[in-house]
């Protein structure tokens, strides 16, 4: 019979801790599905399509995620879908990070936070359409999306973030469509984990 053995890792106070499996054994090791067990995955997608934009975004989104909890907002996905197509038109996802203490959005147009965990839905956070915000830098993230002959409704486009932007307490994030036409339109949405403090704190 083999000796137990207690495998240990450091905690975000950099503190020695024992690792714990799940009452079956398990041992996570895929974050995602691990937050989605436990409650903390949201997602959100605006109801009303928007025209995309022809050049760089600035100071307008089309979709904003404003974080007015205790907890870190682990973004998992950014999408948006082309509701009304246009011929010969590209179109790529822009997001923008707005740092700790941004000025909350005026508005909270979508207030239902659909649950990845088959929960209640909830109402954490404030999500905003046409909302005016900071320019903290836009980036493109994810593939874009070619149409050659118009079919209505078209793609979808999606920016697998994967933990990638973490959104602090009175931090955000926004979202632009740039297409090569503006004749194209947009609804646009958010995937997040919403994780306690005692789990996950940005340094």
């Amino acid at each position: 019979m083999g000796m137990p053995v207690t495998l240990q890792g450091k905690n975000n106070a950099d503190a020695l801790v024992d690792l714990k499996a799940t009452e079956g054994g398990v041992l996570w090791t895929d974050v995602a599905r691990y937050y989605t067990s436990r409650g903390y995955g949201w997602q959100v997608i605006s109801t009303s399509a928007v025209a995309s934009l022809v050049l760089r975004p600035s100071s307008t989104s089309a979709l904003t995620l404003y974080n007015n909890s205790a907890k870190s907002y682990v973004i998992e996905r950014v999408f948006a879908h082309n509701l009304v197509a246009a011929s010969n038109c590209v179109s790529v996802l822009w997001i923008c990070s707005h740092p700790i203490g941004m000025t909350a959005p005026t508005g909270n147009d979508i207030t239902i936070r659909n649950n990845t965990s088959g929960l209640s839905a909830g109402t954490e956070g404030v999500v905003d359409t046409a909302e005016g915000v900071a320019d903290n830098g836009w980036f493109p993230w994810g593939q874009d999306s070619s149409v050659v002959t118009v079919t209505t409704p078209g793609g979808i486009l999606e920016a697998r973030v994967y933990g990638r932007i973490i959104v602090p307490p009175t931090a955000g994030i926004s979202v632009q469509v740039v297409s090569s036409v503006t004749t194209g339109t947009f609804t646009h949405g958010l995937h997040w984990f919403s994780v306690p403090a005692s789990e996950l704190t940005v340094n």
